[in-house]
């Protein structure tokens, strides 16, 4: 085809496949990641894999070992809390320059977006990238939501008739709930602000005076949440997670999930993210590849962020049901957000009840 170029066509040609040549050096696309077994074998080299999970730690703890035992000669150390309290130390360790932490698992993705964006996150995308939502995923990979929370309403199976769970938030101001209603402190769980934004966003703020007429309860952490609700301490909260209810029901708990029926269905989701600087870079790009596999997404117990993994047991698909489904946006509007904890405050206190993240 050159040839049926002038002179002065080819040059331009030339010069062209020159600049893109140049372009493509400068800025490399990474067309496939490694393979599982060039993982593994990098990863046996680091050795450890070390991983801070907020929220509950049973299950890091069986997920940690399962890997362990996938792919023997890489050892988990886990560091389980808040998302809310382990951020700050990982602020500690960019301030020092001293990364110590691989692989972050947390509910508070603003952290994430905020750290990509002073450089600090290590784009990844493992195989299967392609069927998790745009809104679920950093496009470069910086980020990825491992799993798909939609918050329900549960209730005491001992002490709430069928017919008597709310099918909607004003459900929960009956009397016969009055001193039996518990949720998370929503001013220090962003998913529960959700939740209870969402709620006053459609009925106002009038419904929070309401609310708290009804002598709630609130406790820091949905697990206990989901265990209050399962002793039947309390007996009904629209803040409950799947992950928790499984828990308390392994615990022999008398706990139900409904969805609500009037209402939106809240949704947020927790995702993983790698340090630029970790220590054992290898090594958490494979527990990346392996926990969002297919086969390991299917063995989660809840809502997977992969779109090919078919719903819990006893569940619909999340189409199935009405869902706000905007809790990236809310959480990274950083000033709305700083607002909505404060006037929530003002009606439930500070932090004085510490569930626990056991």
């Amino acid at each position: 085809m050159i040839a049926r170029f002038g002179a002065a066509k080819r040059r331009q040609w030339i010069a062209a496949l020159a600049a893109g040549a140049a372009l493509s050096a400068a800025c490399p696309i990474n067309v496939s990641a490694e393979t599982t077994d060039q993982l593994y074998e990098a990863a046996k080299v680091e050795k450890t894999l070390v991983l801070w999970g907020a929220g509950p730690s049973a299950g890091y703890e069986t997920a940690a070992r399962a890997f362990e035992q996938q792919f023997p000669g890489v050892t988990v150390i886990l560091m389980g809390g808040f998302s809310n309290v382990l951020n700050a130390r990982i602020e500690e360790q960019f301030s020092a320059k001293k990364v110590e932490t691989d692989l972050l698992v947390f509910q508070t993705v603003q952290d994430f977006v905020n750290w990509n964006k002073r450089g600090l996150l290590l784009h990844f995308k493992p195989e299967g990238f392609e069927t998790i939502g745009a809104s679920s995923k950093d496009k470069d990979g910086a980020w990825i939501a491992v799993n798909a929370n939609p918050i329900f309403y549960g209730y005491n199976t001992e002490q709430v008739a069928a017919d008597e769970v709310p099918k909607s938030a004003l459900d929960f101001l009956k009397p016969q709930f009055k001193g039996k209603l518990i949720s998370a402190y929503p001013a220090d769980d962003d998913a529960t602000l959700y939740a209870f934004y969402t709620i006053v966003r459609k009925y106002g703020w009038s419904y929070m005076e309401r609310y708290m007429a009804q002598q709630p309860k609130f406790i820091q952490g949905h697990l206990g949440v989901a265990r209050s609700l399962s002793s039947g301490e309390s007996l009904i909260s629209f803040d409950n997670t799947i992950g928790s209810t499984n828990t308390a029901k392994r615990e022999g708990g008398k706990i139900a999930l409904a969805a609500p029926a009037s209402d939106r269905m809240p949704m947020f989701f927790t995702s993983e993210a790698i340090l630029k600087d970790a220590p054992h870079p290898n090594a958490a790009k494979l527990y990346v590849s392996w926990f969002l596999s297919k086969e390991q997404q299917s063995r989660i117990g809840v809502y997977s962020s992969r779109s090919d993994v078919p719903p819990p047991e006893g569940l619909m698909p999340l189409s199935g049901y009405r869902l706000a489904n905007g809790y990236l946006k809310f959480v990274t509007n950083e000033k709305r957000l700083v607002a909505l904890r404060q006037r929530f405050e003002k009606y439930t206190g500070p932090v004085a009840n510490a569930g626990g993240v056991k």
